[in-house]
């Protein structure tokens, strides 16, 4: 039962009488068909329906929730929440001193959480404090995370920069397309009833270690021939991460044109659990 503490993660907890209303109102999971005992993802999108903050949210006591994201964008949730919350009965508070750790892999301690992002048949959990032995290493969960395509912002996409279709949360309960409106609901709707999402998380492989994005900044560009398919994010060794576009590649698979990344070939699959395939026939523009 491997586990490890994410010490780049922490929770903003979110209570009070309205807390329920409030998330309703503006992120894309359906808070009110959230069931106890999990982790399900979410996200707060901008009025054009891009991804601005990611997180995984949970029941916390009658009335709270847990908002468990990435510590570097927590201030920013927090004020952006704020700007959202007026006069609302919603208190907001990061709670620094509880430790998010994930496991994996065998019986969950009490009190974990199942993360519902990947399969069940993983077994991966959340737990917030303790009460969990812990011996993984940070490898070990990147590796975990990248072999069932679950992408993070930060490691695999800049926020604010895609849809939450790109980032396969129509496919993993991230997005509720049958709650009332929320901020973006209209873009990321209309993308879904049209089926016009091209861009997808893929896990790439290769016989050899993939590249590493240069410290310049610059990421490594998936390509078919010399025509750009997508963008390496996360790696751990011979596997890794890309946010590709599903049009560009089954044209390059139909024509046996190779695959690389930093002129490393590699192949590139969509996360089984998602359904989806490269052979599906693209939707009309």
């Amino acid at each position: 039962m491997p586990a490890l503490v994410l010490a780049d993660r922490i929770l903003v907890r979110v209570d009070g009488a309205d807390a329920g209303h409030f998330l309703q109102n503006l992120i894309t999971a359906n808070i009110d068909a959230l069931p106890d005992g999990q982790a399900r993802p979410a996200a707060l999108l901008t009025p054009q329906g891009k991804i601005l903050f990611d997180f995984l949210i949970s029941k916390s006591g009658e009335t709270g929730f847990n908002c468990d994201i990435r510590t570097e964008i927590a201030d920013d949730f927090v004020r952006r929440l704020t700007l959202y919350k007026l006069r609302a009965a919603v208190t907001l508070e990061k709670s620094a001193d509880t430790p998010v750790i994930a496991g994996w892999d065998g019986n969950a301690p009490v009190g974990a959480l199942a993360d519902t992002r990947f399969p069940e048949a993983a077994g991966v959990w959340r737990l917030y404090g303790s009460g969990a032995v812990l011996d993984a290493e940070r490898p070990d969960w990147e590796t975990m995370r990248i072999s069932h395509g679950i992408a993070e912002s930060g490691a695999d996409f800049a926020l604010s920069d895609i849809f939450p279709h790109d980032a396969m949360m129509d496919k993993n309960d991230g997005v509720d397309f049958r709650k009332g409106c929320y901020v973006g609901q209209e873009v990321v709707s209309r993308m879904h009833h049209r089926g016009t999402a091209r861009r997808r998380v893929a896990i790439v492989t290769a016989e050899t270690d993939l590249p590493q994005a240069p410290a310049d900044g610059d990421g490594i560009n998936i390509l078919a021939g010399e025509k750009t398919v997508g963008s390496l994010g996360s790696t751990a060794g011979k596997t890794g991460l890309a946010m590709v576009r599903t049009d560009r590649v089954a044209d390059a698979l139909a024509d046996n044109i190779p695959l690389t990344a930093g002129g490393t070939p590699v192949t590139l699959e969509l996360p089984a659990w998602s359904g989806l395939s490269f052979a599906s026939p693209a939707p009309d523009a």
